[in-house]
């Protein structure tokens, strides 16, 4: 992990720093394209074919049904089946609090106008294998779209090396209620969401992170249906000062390093002492982690950062604009005001990313590699719609008339004029 004095770092390094570009980004976007059109071109037949080439597996049919999820939940450690259990009450408690009505709004007298929310109808969840499986994705995102009431959900997530997917994906769909779940992962599988095949319907929107095809894949299907976020490798930047306990914050650095080889884990701290301390801690706890030859490549790809003063710390943070920002500090309180670009934050040296990741009830599809600055993380709100609803009783168009009449005449548009004009002559 290389260490960074800010003081003498300039602008364009510190851009430099913030930024998330890979040198194979063209490669993979041509490779990702040519996915994209053989499924577009070939359907279900693509699907067969790149599960052979990239999962290394021949799969009778693309999906399990709820039979064979029922079948294979039930194989699942009783452990793992109430952690599970405990996760999903929280996520569902926590999204279920975002669901709103609206006030009706008088905006002169005569003039009401107000939102309601719809659900979207189809959507596509995109749940990742390759090197770890998440259960817990599975759960941040059906949770809110059976709250908000999509009618169908359509779940994709790579076969196992049997054809199948495993104990936790399976009871995670009993739970939820969910009666299939697609054999598909990477880029294909956002191709068969977007573009509909013989037997995986076309949705209206695609969630779910993933690796860089996938990601990718998002990106280049948004002119044909909507998508959550560019969600890419994952990342942490922790905030540290000489309350930070470093052994914390060793443990939380590699905690997301252990992500991928192109996940990011970044410490920037008020004093050289913890940043020494932490990177000792790193060195002893990788050591013993299962996953470590991952971790190890990430941490060589991060860095820590040496600051005058917290303020300096958070302006740091906002320029790169993390996915996930721990607080490693007894004097967060202060700084909450300062958070302008985090995809979730966790406050002071108890509070791991781990705990958002699983179970305390936040969603953990966030935005990465700087979208943070534009875009929020997976919520309730990101499987509704709101369309605005507007009434003018006769005092109303008497009202608001005028207004419109001189408005349009000013833009031109005369038949905008008459379709007030021809009301209040009546």
């Amino acid at each position: 992990m290389k260490i960074y004095n800010y003081t003498d770092l300039s602008k364009s390094k510190i851009e430099e720093l913030c930024s998330r570009q890979i040198e194979d980004d063209k490669l993979i976007e041509e490779r990702v394209f040519s996915i994209l059109n053989l499924v577009k071109k070939e359907g279900d037949q693509a699907l067969l074919n790149f599960a052979k080439t990239f999962d290394k597996v021949d799969l009778g049919k693309l999906f399990l049904d709820a039979a064979e999820l029922k079948e294979i939940a039930s194989t699942i450690p009783p452990d793992a089946k109430n952690a599970i259990d405990t996760a999903y009450q929280n996520i569902k408690t926590f999204h279920e609090a975002q669901s709103k009505t609206e006030e009706k709004i008088e905006t002169m007298p005569g003039v009401v106008c107000w939102r309601e929310a719809r659900a979207i109808e189809k959507v596509g969840l995109y749940i990742p294998g390759g090197t770890a499986v998440l259960p817990s994705t599975f759960l941040m995102l059906a949770t809110p779209a059976i709250i908000a009431g999509c009618n169908e959900i359509v779940v994709c997530s790579p076969p196992q090396s049997d054809g199948k997917t495993n104990c936790f994906l399976a009871y995670c769909a009993v739970l939820l209620g969910i009666e299939k779940i697609y054999l598909i992962g990477g880029a294909q599988a956002v191709a068969a969401m977007a573009f509909g095949t013989e037997t995986v319907p076309k949705v209206y929107k695609i969630f779910g992170p993933g690796n860089r095809y996938v990601t990718t894949a998002k990106t280049m299907v948004q002119n044909t249906t909507a998508i959550d976020m560019p969600a890419g490798p994952s990342e942490v930047l922790v905030i540290a000062d000489e309350t930070a306990i470093p052994s914390f914050v060793a443990a939380d650095l590699l905690a997301q390093a252990e992500h991928g080889s192109d996940s990011q884990a970044i410490l920037v701290s008020t004093s050289n002492k913890i940043i020494t301390e932490t990177i000792k801690e790193i060195e002893n706890q990788i050591s013993i982690l299962p996953r470590k030859d991952i971790a190890a490549k990430a941490i060589a790809n991060s860095y820590a950062v040496l600051v005058n003063d917290l303020n300096t710390a958070m302006a740091f943070s906002n320029e790169y604009a993390p996915e996930h920002l721990i607080m490693a500090t007894d004097h967060y309180q202060n700084l909450i005001p300062l958070i302008i670009n985090a995809g979730s934050v966790f406050l002071g040296n108890l509070t791991p990313e781990s705990a958002g990741d699983y179970a305390s009830g936040t969603n953990h599809t966030l935005p990465t590699s700087g979208f943070a600055k534009a875009y929020s993380g997976v919520s309730l709100d990101a499987f509704i719609k709101k369309i605005t609803f507007q009434h003018l009783s006769t005092a109303g168009l008497n009202n608001i008339g005028p207004t419109v009449e001189t408005l349009a005449t000013a833009e031109g548009l005369q038949a905008h004029k008459n379709a007030i004009t021809i009301r209040l002559k009546s």
